[in-house]
């Protein structure tokens, strides 16, 4: 605890030092207008054309346009680069697009229409040839042969609720992902036949979302299924590219069950199918036979909480092709970490082990025998760090340097080099060049400008403040008022996400205007992390397990009364921000965590998770009649009579993935209780909104902080 007394006090001795140094004005920084040669850009990463070359996006001139070079990574020269190896950063030659709901196939600078009717082609995919084009209309699946010029129709039942080759809604929003635009079939490696998923949703609830358009509005009409409600049915099939029956895998689309992404072996032989159960606490990875449908087990996993079935469209196997072998990505340990399996599943060896998580693989040396990820903990738990190891799991090495977090890394072909962009709370970005022994071989750019050290800007730290329990050690990045009183109190915003194993809070240059400005208006700003926010791995988002909000709320309150008991904070004045599950928790905080927290503006907010979606839900919740109690202590209305403050309640009248019944039902909870709020709708808005709106958004944000938190009027020229 005296470390943060001392960083504090450190801070306050060093105010009368920058004295002499200049501020931004608060015209510039609310115009966005910063001083010359504050910031400087930095290079651009296009593309790697070799182990010994790489293309960059820069300014080789302050004066000087961008353009892309190519750099000679032994000497540092540059050298335009030419469209020839500009290829791979730009469009392929071959190319399909939809236009007004039909396509359009591009071969070199020829474009031609392919489609003509009224139903719209969705989600146009190339085989692995390039001579078919698969796509879905009319939530049927379709294949364009380009030789012959020839549609062929796949499948005859799509329907509004029997969807063929594309994703039920919660599929595609918690299993496959936004970035699948709802697709949901998958080319054989062969290009003769692509496997494919049936969805019946007639059993789901349907969700009416309003649009108020035009003179009578419209509903749109979303299958929606809550905690406890019918899933979607799902089959997954099997069918030539040129048409024929379907071949159906050997799975019970009765059953209460979840698939996964799908993934071919690179041979085609087989698909391999993820599988889970309703509880979502049993994973089964199944090889399935595209001839007959037959289905064998390849891996079993099993977990006290859940497993995740979400794995990034595919990216939790990666086949090696020197050898009948494949890397999995799992966190059964508590920690996720990479293993060596057979193409039959069985365990070679853990290839990684301990307490940090591994985020990604960017490269597998397969002559070398070594494989490069990226993690986070082993270290630092706020840093991102680049390591090699050997697929034996043996001599594990970081290759990344200094106490920075490498935000992104590039690795060249063969692992020779890599570029990588790096910071930490007090060091703008930085990009460097690096061999693949963590050395630096050549500088690439620095954020920090010639003049930035010429002016007075608001201290950030990165600080840790220890849980309740005394368990963890929960991070915090904190931006002080500038010249801060060391006899004063000041309004504090905590602005957060909160949901599972999705934190916010880095060790990572975060510098910005708005920011600053608000450290001039005497604001301390802070980003807070809980135990189950990614962290302390699996391990810690565990504590999340039949208890939404819990946890979360105790290691926020907590982080909020470290301030205030050290004298920094106002206790009349301790604000939580945030949207969508920080929408939740910023409504929770008037409510169950009203002892510490006196405003909040919570946007797209649940306020009940027996209103959210099943398959997110239910894996942290179970269902409501396996865990009411879990449901109960969870919702904001169950606390409504613990609230005070002042509260901010936005959302999108069309948000399609936290529905607008959510804020509505909080209204009239607190209306009952003759509770006061400030209530705003945006017609038409999602789950986010941008232009006009958006800046009405950020405009209403403001005027609360000024009015509620500063006590003062907002300047001219802070509105947009």
């Amino acid at each position: 605890m005296n470390k943060y007394i001392f960083s504090m006090g450190m801070l306050l001795l060093a105010v009368p030092s920058m004295a002499q140094n200049k501020m931004i004005s608060k015209a510039d920084l609310m115009a966005n207008k910063l001083p010359e040669n504050f910031q400087n850009p930095l290079p651009r990463f296009m593309k790697w054309l070799d182990d010994d070359r790489v293309i960059l996006n820069q300014k080789i001139h302050p004066d000087s346009a961008s353009k892309n070079y190519v750099m000679e990574v032994k000497t540092g020269k540059l050298i335009l680069a030419t469209p020839d190896q500009m290829k791979g950063a730009a469009p392929p030659a071959k190319s399909v697009s939809v236009k007004k709901g039909d396509l359009f196939y591009k071969d070199g600078d020829v474009e031609k229409q392919i489609t003509f009717d009224a139903a719209e082609e969705k989600n146009p995919t190339f085989s692995p040839d390039s001579a078919y084009i698969a796509y879905t209309k009319s939530n049927d699946l379709y294949t364009y042969h380009i030789p012959s010029a020839k549609e062929t129709r796949l499948t005859t039942t799509g329907s509004s609720t029997s969807l063929n080759g594309y994703a039920s809604w919660v599929y595609w929003e918690e299993i496959f992902g936004r970035g699948t635009r709802y697709r949901a079939f998958w080319w054989n490696p062969n290009s003769k036949q692509l496997a494919y998923m049936h969805f019946d949703e007639s059993m789901v609830p349907m969700f009416p979302i309003y649009s108020s358009e035009g003179q009578h509005g419209f509903i749109e009409e979303t299958r929606y299924p809550k905690p406890g409600d019918k899933n979607p049915e799902v089959k997954l099939g099997f069918v030539s590219a040129d048409g024929g029956n379907t071949t159906w895998a050997d799975f019970n689309p009765k059953e209460d069950q979840y698939f996964g992404w799908p993934v071919w072996r690179m041979d085609g032989s087989s698909l391999l199918v993820q599988w889970i159960n309703r509880g979502q606490d049993h994973l089964k990875i199944f090889d399935v036979n595209p001839g007959s449908g037959g289905k064998k087990i390849m891996y079993e996993e099993q977990q006290k909480t859940w497993v995740d079935l979400e794995d990034r469209a595919g990216q939790r196997f990666t086949f090696l092709k020197s050898k009948p072998a494949f890397i999995l990505e799992s966190d059964k340990t508590g920690w996720n970490h990479l293993y060596l399996h057979n193409n039959d599943g069985s365990l070679i060896n853990p290839i990684t082990s301990g307490d940090f998580t591994v985020l990604s693989t960017e490269l597998i040396d397969e002559k070398n025998g070594l494989v490069y990820f990226t993690a986070r903990g082993k270290e630092n738990t706020a840093r991102i760090d680049l390591y090699s190891v050997k697929l034996n799991g043996a001599d594990l090495k970081r290759l990344t340097f200094g106490e920075y977090d490498h935000t992104q890394v590039r690795l060249s072909p063969n692992g020779k080099y890599f570029v990588t962009t790096y910071s930490n709370t007090t060091t703008p970005f930085k990009m460097s060049l690096v061999d693949n022994k963590g050395k630096i071989v050549r500088e690439l750019g620095d954020a920090k400008g010639s003049a930035m050290g010429e002016y007075q800007i608001a201290k950030t730290e990165f600080i840790h403040i220890k849980s309740a329990d005394g368990l963890f050690e929960l991070p915090a990045q904190v931006t002080w008022p500038a010249n801060m009183d060391p006899n004063k109190k000041y309004p504090m915003l905590v602005d957060i996400y909160g949901g599972p194993n999705a934190g916010n809070t880095w060790d990572r240059w975060s510098w910005n205007a708005t920011r600053e400005m608000y450290a001039q208006e005497g604001l301390i700003h802070v980003k807070f992390d809980h135990r189950a926010s990614g962290h302390f791995g699996k391990a810690g988002v565990n504590y999340m397990h039949r208890n939404l909000g819990f946890w979360e709320m105790q290691d926020y309150m907590q982080m909020a009364k470290w301030f205030i008991q050290k004298g920094f904070a106002d206790p009349t004045k301790i604000a939580i921000t945030g949207f969508s599950y920080g929408g939740y928790m910023s409504a929770y905080a008037l409510t169950y965590g009203s002892s510490v927290f006196t405003h909040a503006m919570a946007g797209g907010s649940v306020v009940d998770w027996s209103l959210y979606d099943s398959h997110y839900t239910e894996k942290f919740m179970d269902t409501p009649a396996e865990n009411p109690d879990g449901y109960k202590s969870s919702s904001v209305l169950s606390h409504i009579d613990k609230f005070k403050g002042t509260l901010q309640l936005v959302h999108g009248t069309m948000d399609d993935n936290v529905h607008m019944q959510n804020s509505i039902q909080l209204a009239s909870a607190l209306q009952d209780k003759g509770k006061d709020f400030e209530f705003m709708l945006y017609p038409g808005g999602r789950h986010g909104w941008g232009g006009a709106k958006g800046n009405h958004f950020n405009n209403l944000k403001t005027k609360f902080i000024y009015k509620h938190l500063l006590e003062k009027e907002v300047p001219k020229g802070m509105l947009r």
